[in-house]
């Protein structure tokens, strides 16, 4: 077994990532104080070819050198667009069309190896501050909450790993239908 070389991943530039359709999937970063977690939101975003991202209220945008050190370049391929309040965000994705999904522990929220996807529908998952987690305002708006199930002693994980985990699964099931 011998490891790849960058040149024989066969990557698409930032500019042919731009034309391509993308999975019908948006992230909103609502209130996420780690500049690294936002990178590292963005790099998962372009891994699974997201249509995009909402950076809410007190989330860092790019250019940002703390930003660029985890995103490697994603912030120059994934659309993205600030809005000072998440609730803007979500309104105007629920207009076109979205459901709204935040990954908080809520009641009622569905696990994640529970969820159930519809055909031909767009989604928005939620993501909230490292402390507070998503706003109580936003939780309100949400179509659903997502928990990711949890078998140790914390009750929670970081927000990129979250992220991650939840854009996988939704990712599989999106590509499946």
């Amino acid at each position: 077994m011998r490891k790849l070389l960058n040149e024989e991943l066969d990557r698409l530039s930032a500019e042919a990532f731009k034309r391509v359709d993308k999975i019908p999937l948006m992230v909103v970063l609502d209130n996420v104080r780690s500049l690294n977690n936002i990178g590292s939101v963005f790099r998962t975003a372009d891994a699974f070819r997201l249509e995009g991202l909402f950076l809410c209220g007190i989330t860092a945008t790019p250019p940002h050198r703390e930003i660029h050190k985890t995103a490697l370049g994603a912030t120059d391929s994934v659309h993205w667009e600030y809005r000072e309040e998440t609730t803007d965000a979500i309104t105007e994705l629920k207009r076109d069309g979205y459901r709204i999904f935040s990954v908080e522990q809520a009641e009622g929220a569905v696990m994640l190896d529970q969820v159930q996807l519809a055909d031909n529908q767009k989604y928005a998952l939620v993501f909230g501050h490292e402390i507070r987690g998503v706003e109580q305002r936003v939780v309100d708006m949400s179509d659903q909450c997502i928990e990711i199930p949890q078998y140790g002693t914390k009750h929670s994980l970081n927000i990129s790993v979250a992220a991650g985990i939840v854009i996988w699964e939704l990712f599989r099931a999106i590509v499946k239908k």
